[in-house]
């Protein structure tokens, strides 16, 4: 011992300032590794302990959020288009499956379906806790529920989901306009309110159903209940009730849909119907429908390829995204140009021989052997003589043209509420040096006052037009929603009637179109005499666009042209014509004249649309 204190005496200073610094250094190594276990423990009792708390609940313990049944979609009469029905899905939840690849297996067998397919789906959710419910299959039939159900002791963590789910009242009726839902995407959730969305909801994809999401969708409600350790449930412990979206009320008449729904039946184009004193659509079609079930529970690749090769293409929404010639219904814009130009007055006539020359080329009238020697304004636009509307537009030159297309609302969008709608297009000398790098050329008037040429113009966009000639001039903005209403029936916000603009046109003006468009469907020599009805006077223009030039087929009869080659077949018209209420406008894909083709169509909305206010009055008096 006494060495041993010897020895510590002979040490020197430098070899104490080395002993002292080791034991600094374990101190601080200690402290820091309970400070770190002190702060963890207190992270994870303290911090997240809540989390991990309902982990361990979770054990026992399942909570499932209850879907809000979406608001209805009404007809501007309050009658039922769209409502909901109950809808059952198969969920599987892991972390209460003893042996998941037998209950998978077996859940292939029961649904009749791939086990890949399956395990593709759960691989899709694999950043979901085990004890989130995975949706194996969802819209399953009566007959797969009450099997699974009666044999739930050998499918430990499989269970049916009952929520609500959109009901067709009237199958596929304004399928364009209303739209879809379908499972949330990744991206979706990304931007969604997480407290409002989780993977596996249903929201709007497309039409209404998306832009009025926030209206329809409700708020979720809440069950809590107990599972014994296969995952049957024991108990429900707590349940929060949810709350029905609002009911969206629509401007459209369900029998005027229905009739031109049926009218366009086997056929590709569009109709529409608006008060042309609000802007308000009473009618929206756009052919072929879309099949609103094929997309409950997610649409198969099957049938998204068949629509996309389908010829006649149903996914276009063709009344606000189909870009067409306008034809002869773009005579209206070129008479209102010739009038207020004073290049035209009532009195002006030009002699149809069935042709027209210009620079030694020449332009075709539809009647082959022209109209006579003395063609004057309403004489022209009854008989849809090209030649005379062919003298208008070299006299008033494209870009007046243009000038006065853009104010009947063409040439640009209306404003209307659908996602993608199309501008059409108003040629223009500039427009041509801009997008073509060429010059406009003087025979590119001819084809343009007809319609023709660089011309393209959207149905809706035709409608509106029209709507403002019947009632003098003025452009409103299309409606399709009148209201949102709560369950109670109360209105929570209200669409009122938008002026958008005026067309360039005094009284005197449209009141001369407004005699041509009378004489068209009711005079001696009409081109749309099939619109003709016995009390109502209509007036309106038909129109044939020409899809492509091939002259090998001049003499060939319609049915015998390949159908990717008929011309579009145009009518647009409104009445009384005395006191206007209606604009309706009929486009006929590749369906040949606008007389034969489009006038009946309209005029059996209009027939629907009169009978139900002539029985309508008859009530009142009655009353």
């Amino acid at each position: 011992m006494r060495r041993f204190i010897e020895q510590i005496h002979t040490l020197d200073e430098e070899e104490l300032l080395v002993l002292k610094k080791r034991v600094e250094i374990a101190t601080i190594v200690m402290v820091t590794f309970i400070a770190l276990l002190v702060v963890r423990l207190w992270y994870l009792q303290i911090h997240e302990g809540d989390k991990y708390t309902n982990l361990a609940l979770n054990n026992r313990v399942r909570q499932l959020q209850i879907v809000a049944p979406r608001g209805n979609i009404l007809d501007r009469h309050n009658r039922i288009i769209i409502s909901n029905r109950p809808l059952f899905n198969i969920l599987w939840t892991r972390d209460d499956a003893e042996d998941p690849d037998l209950v998978l297996k077996r859940m292939a067998h029961i649904l009749n379906e791939d086990i890949s397919d399956i395990l593709a789906r759960i691989r899709d959710k694999g950043n979901q806790p085990n004890f989130v419910p995975i949706r194996l299959k969802e819209d399953v039939d009566w007959e797969t529920v009450a099997f699974v159900e009666n044999h739930r002791l050998e499918l430990p963590g499989i269970r049916i989901e009952a929520m609500p789910s959109r009901k067709y009242d009237y199958g596929n009726l304004a399928s364009h306009l209303i739209g879809y839902l379908g499972e949330i995407s990744k991206q979706e959730l990304r931007t969604k309110e997480s407290s409002l969305y989780m993977g596996g909801d249903l929201i709007g994809k497309m039409g209404l159903e998306k832009i009025f999401e926030k209206e329809l969708r409700g708020e979720k409600g809440q069950r809590v209940f107990e599972v014994d350790v296969h995952g049957l449930e024991q108990q429900q412990l707590r349940r929060t009730e949810p709350l029905p979206g609002n009911d969206l009320q629509l401007t459209l008449d369900l029998n005027l849909q229905q009739v031109a729904e049926q009218e366009m039946a086997g056929k590709a184009g569009a109709v529409i119907a608006m008060d042309v004193k609000t802007g308000r659509l009473l009618a929206l079609t756009s052919a072929p429908a879309l099949h609103l079930e094929e997309f409950i529970g997610g649409i198969s690749q099957k049938s998204w390829d068949r629509m996309l090769n389908d010829p006649l293409k149903p996914l276009l929404n063709k009344t606000i995204q189909g870009q067409y010639p306008p034809g002869s219904t773009y005579k209206i814009v070129t008479a209102l140009a010739g009038l207020m130009e004073g290049v035209i007055t009532p009195e002006t006539t030009f002699p149809c021989t069935g042709s027209f020359t210009l620079h030694g080329h020449r332009y075709g009238c539809w009647k082959k052997w022209g109209h006579g020697p003395d063609i004057d304004l309403e004489k022209a636009l009854a008989e849809s003589c090209d030649v005379y509307f062919y003298h208008i537009g070299q006299e008033v030159g494209v870009d007046k043209l243009a000038i006065y297309a853009k104010s009947l609302g063409l040439g640009e969008t209306t404003g209307f509420i659908l996602e993608n709608e199309k501008p059409g297009l108003v040629p223009t000398k500039d427009w041509k040096r801009r997008k073509r790098h060429e010059s406009w050329q003087q025979g590119e008037t001819v084809s343009v006052s007809i319609g023709q040429g660089f011309n393209l113009a959207t149905p809706l966009q035709i409608c509106r037009m029209t709507a403002a000639i019947a009632n003098g001039g003025i452009l409103y903005k299309p409606q399709v929603v009148q209201a949102v209403k709560d369950q109670e029936g109360n209105t929570l916000q209200e669409f009122e009637p938008q002026e958008t603009g005026r067309a360039f046109a005094d009284e005197r003006a449209i009141r001369l179109i407004k005699h041509g468009l009378v004489a068209a469907v009711n005079g001696e020599h009409a081109t749309a005499s099939q619109a003709r009805m016995d009390d109502i006077t209509v007036a309106g223009k038909t129109g044939t666009a020409q899809v492509v030039r091939l002259a090998h087929f001049s003499e060939t009869e319609e049915e015998e042209i390949p159908y990717r080659f008929r011309d579009h077949a145009w009518f647009t018209c409104y009445a009384p014509a005395e006191n206007p209420e209606i604009a309706v406008t009929v486009l006929n894909e590749h369906g040949g004249h606008g007389g034969s083709a489009a006038a009946p169509i309209a005029k059996a909305v209009l027939e629907e649309y009169f009978r139900k206010k002539i029985e309508n009055a008859e009530l009142k008096t009655e009353k």
